[in-house]
């Protein structure tokens, strides 16, 4: 009887597994999986003024906490593991608010502030160090299968409530102004505002913090200044029209009589 349990413990498939399993297991310990973890940690003492220290950083802040979920359901998503990453993520929106599909590549040094309302589509990839604030939605725009969400650069802050959607390219050093809606590429270095998106500047030797959002071009304020003004030139010239009118039929009086 030992010697037949023996001899199934050898068999080749079953020594598969284990060296499956354990290069699974050294790859989840290695470097590869805990450097970006390490890296969204830190990112959140450069880019929010409220984390005081690390033990609020660990309990406190839901998007590191939902990045956390997301890489380890990313990595079993990655290797053909079912349900599971599903799960993961689940319980990653019942904990966070935050929903991010197992599927989604997100790169290291990503800040999910405050968070609540974040949606990140399964085919969506989020370049290194990109800010993201609450009621983000990267999504889709219908049924197609394959990429159908953006991809999105290094280094871009995407404002409260924006939402991109479909498969789009934006560019690094984007920045997308809080409820703006984007439907179409947008090269690096752009400011897009309002909806539909637009473009609005494109600085390359953009110094502005990402957390400078009161800094941001407001086209609609600005269209309504040059109207105002436009209309208080054209007011002016109508009065001194009104007048110039008053002084020729004055005079037009004054020769008739």
């Amino acid at each position: 009887m030992q010697q037949s349990l023996d001899s199934i413990s050898d068999l080749p498939s079953t020594k598969t597994q284990n060296s499956v399993h354990t290069s699974m297991l050294k790859n989840l310990l290695s470097g590869v999986f805990f450097e970006p973890l390490l890296s969204d940690f830190r990112i959140i003492f450069e880019r929010d003024p409220a984390a005081r220290n690390w033990l609020e950083v660990v309990f406190c802040y839901p998007g590191l906490h939902a990045l956390c979920l997301h890489r380890l359901a990313h990595w079993l998503h990655g290797r053909g593991v079912g349900f599971i990453p599903r799960l993961i993520s689940h319980l990653g929106r019942f904990l966070t608010g935050i929903e991010i599909h197992p599927g989604a590549k997100i790169g290291q040094g990503v800040f999910i502030d405050h968070g609540m309302g974040v949606v990140i589509g399964e085919t969506a990839i989020v370049g290194d160090y990109t800010l993201i604030y609450q009621g983000v939605t990267l999504g889709g725009t219908g049924k197609e299968s394959g990429k159908r969400h953006p991809t999105v650069g290094k280094n871009a802050v995407i404002g409260a409530g924006a939402k991109v959607l479909g498969n789009l390219q934006i560019g690094d050093r984007v920045r997308i102004g809080a409820g703006s809606i984007v439907l179409r590429d947008i090269p690096s270095d752009c400011t897009v505002v309002g909806v539909p998106g637009r473009i609005i500047s494109r600085n390359q030797n953009a110094s502005l913090s990402p957390l400078e959002h009161g800094k941001l071009p407001d086209v609609e304020a600005t269209v309504i200044r040059s109207l105002l003004s436009r209309i208080e030139q054209l007011e002016k010239q109508l009065q001194t029209l009104r007048q110039e009118s008053l002084v020729i039929s004055h005079q037009s009086l004054a020769k008739d009589k």
